[in-house]
Order: structure tokens, then C-alpha cells, then sequence
């Protein structure tokens, strides 16, 4: 019995050592303030479409070919009008270039003679913006016959967009509680402990600036005729709006 209870005394003993041994390597976590980045994100099927009609012609009279864009953009109005009345229609990007024949160089490296310009170039783009995506593929084919399609890009109504804030919002708190709750255990803490001290929804000054729209390429187009034209097929597919917040918490 003597010598179980020296080997008992013995272990609690060691067992004590290295107790002690142990806690300077656990940091106290009183007073610690923890800075918690969070990411929420919801989806939604995209409800709006921005489409970029153009049209283009070329002549040797200036004139001409911008009477000719100017009646075919007048033509490609009244037809999107009347097969999307709803929509936002926004005239941009006129142009005017001078075409020029190819240069010829003598030996010398300069030029033979001085260009002048043999032709004009005029264009004109269209935008239209409408969330009637059921007749979109019959609007665009209607538009078509008189003006090029040059990009459509699907996206969200500013008023679904809006109405998303709130779910996004609460995504994205939600993930931050559950990041803290995280770090609280990794801290041997319990989230009772932690008091939060600051959230900033804009993700501590890390604020980016939305890039513009990269400008409509000049597009060389043959000119248009009243051929009918096959609907398009188009997928909307779907937007995913993202937020980031940061929160300051404090552990007591």
C-alpha cells in the first residue's frame, strides 16, 4: 500500500509540474479586442435586360450616310417601341470618321503623298433597357431588320436589388456570429464573453469603386435590310449580390 501510495503522490506531483509547465504558453485573453471580417451573399434570378442596338453606314458623301444612319435609327426607335412599349429607350455614341485609303510608303520612309479621306463612317448606337424578358427575343429580332445587335447584358431592377438589402444584410450578420462563435471556441472563450464592439457594413474602409462600363466598340456593319430576321435565344441566368462587413469584438 506504501508503494501505491508513493507512485500516487509521485503522479500528482508530475501531474502539477507540468500543469505549470503548460500555462505560460496559454496567453490571456482578457480585454482582447478581435477584429472579425464577415461575407453574406444572396442570389436572384436576373429580372432586367440592357441591350445595345447600333447602326452604321458609310459613303463617300458625309451627308449621305448620315441621313441614311438617322432614318435607320429612327426606324429601329419606332420598332422597339411598338414591340416593347415599356421600355427605356436612350439614344448614344454618334460618330463621324474619315476613312482613309492604305498608306504607301516610299524607301525614304515617308509617306508618298498626304491622305485625304475617300469615304465617311457614321454611327449611332441604341440602349434599351426593359425587364420584359418573355418578349425580348422577338423585340430584338424585330430590331434586327434595321439595326445590329452589339452586346445584351442581364442584371436585377434597381427596386429587386433594394428589396434583396435585407437578406443580405442578414446574411452576412449571421456569418459574423458564427465566425465569432469560431474564434471564441479557438480561444478556449465562451461567447458569452465577447462583446461587440464596433460592425461597420462598408468592410473597415476597404471601399471600391464600381469600374464604368467600358465604352461601345465602333463596329463596321454591312447595311441593314427589312430580311426577317430568327429570334435570338437568351439565358438570364442569375445575379449573386455579395456584402462584407467588419466587426470589433472585445472579450471580457
Amino acid at each position: 500500500m506504501s508503494i501505491m501510495r508513493n507512485f500516487a503522490a509521485v503522479a500528482a506531483i508530475t501531474s502539477i509540474a507540468l500543469a505549470a509547465h503548460a500555462a505560460p504558453n496559454e496567453l490571456p485573453t482578457t480585454g482582447t479586442l478581435v477584429v472579425v471580417p464577415a461575407y453574406g451573399e444572396v442570389k436572384h434570378v436576373n429580372d432586367q435586360a440592357v441591350v445595345l442596338l447600333a447602326v452604321e453606314e458609310q459613303d463617300k458623301d458625309k451627308a449621305a450616310a448620315a441621313s441614311r444612319v438617322n432614318t435607320k435609327m429612327k426606324q429601329g426607335l419606332e420598332i422597339v417601341k411598338k414591340e416593347d412599349p415599356q421600355a427605356s429607350l436612350k439614344t448614344q455614341g454618334y460618330y463621324t470618321y474619315p476613312v482613309y485609303p492604305e498608306e504607301v510608303v516610299l524607301p525614304n520612309g515617308r509617306p508618298a503623298k498626304q491622305r485625304v479621306p475617300t469615304a465617311w463612317r457614321v454611327g449611332q448606337y441604341l440602349e434599351v433597357t426593359t425587364s420584359s424578358l418573355d418578349k425580348l427575343p422577338k423585340t430584338v429580332a424585330a430590331a434586327q431588320k434595321i439595326l445590329a445587335l452589339n452586346s445584351i447584358n442581364f442584371g436585377l431592377k434597381p427596386e429587386t436589388t433594394k428589396q434583396l438589402d435585407d437578406q443580405r444584410i442578414a446574411a452576412t450578420y449571421k456569418n459574423l456570429n458564427e465566425r465569432i462563435a469560431s474564434i471564441a471556441n479557438a480561444m478556449g472563450r465562451k461567447v458569452g464573453d465577447a462583446v461587440l464592439d464596433t460592425v461597420d457594413f462598408e468592410g473597415s474602409g476597404n471601399y471600391t469603386e464600381a469600374r464604368p462600363a467600358a465604352a461601345p466598340m465602333m463596329m463596321r456593319m454591312k447595311s441593314a435590310d427589312t430580311a426577317e430576321v430568327a429570334e435570338p435565344s437568351f439565358e438570364p441566368g442569375e445575379t449573386t449580390l455579395q456584402m462584407q462587413l467588419v466587426g470589433k469584438v472585445r472579450f471580457k
